[in-house]
C-alpha cells in the first residue's frame, strides 16, 4: 500500500521528496503528494517528515 500524506499536517518542507528512493513524491500547490503507482511503501519518507504527516500501511 502506498504512503499517505495528511495534507492538513504537511508543511511543505520537501524533506520527503529528497528521501524517496524512487521519486514517488512530488510537490503540488506547496504540499507533498504521493504518486501511488510509483510508491514502493518503503517508509523512508515517513521517517523524514518533521510534522508526522506521512503514514505507510
Amino acid at each position: 500500500m502506498a504512503a499517505k500524506i495528511d495534507q492538513e499536517k504537511c508543511v511543505g518542507c520537501e524533506a520527503c521528496v529528497g528521501s524517496c528512493p524512487v521519486g514517488a513524491i512530488v510537490m503540488e500547490d506547496g504540499k507533498a503528494t504521493v504518486k501511488e503507482d510509483e510508491c514502493v511503501s518503503c517508509g523512508a519518507c515517513a521517517g523524514e517528515c518533521p510534522s508526522e504527516a506521512i503514514t505507510v500501511e
